[in-house]
């Protein structure tokens, strides 16, 4: 019983979690440059540099980091489908909150399925659209 409940919360809140935090930095490393850019904000651009200089670095790394962080969703997705039928406690305090936590899951991995499909549009298909 114990090992179903450690099952169920890295399902529902360390996987969701882990896709919606690599996907947001998909967006600052490749997607936010390139939506400045396209929308003539430069000057912007050149000042999100020179204060946070990493995201020059962390940019080098595009491919793999959204490949990773597309595997983190994929990976998120499937337990979050396959937890779906998974039964709540039967305290009614207990219940209240898994039903919560279903929620709040379903919510962050929509959001985090969001960022990236938007970071894959800016980082790859909006080069040569606009460009």
């Amino acid at each position: 019983m114990e090992n179903n409940k450690l099952v169920l919360g890295w399902r529902q809140t360390i996987l969701p979690s882990l896709s919606l935090f690599t996907s947001i930095g998909t967006l600052l490393c490749c997607a936010l440059p390139a939506l400045l850019v396209t929308l003539g904000m430069g000057s912007v651009l050149a000042g999100l540099i020179s204060s946070a200089p990493w995201v020059t670095a962390i940019s080098t790394y595009k491919a793999p980091l959204f490949i990773g962080s597309g595997i983190l969703i994929t990976l998120a997705t499937f337990a979050h489908w396959q937890s779906r039928n998974a039964p709540c406690p039967a305290d009614p305090l207990k219940a209240k909150a898994c039903a919560q936590l279903r929620k709040v899951s379903t919510v962050t991995l929509v959001v985090a399925a969001i960022l990236y499909l938007i970071g894959v549009f800016f980082a790859f298909i909006a080069v040569h659209v606009f460009f």
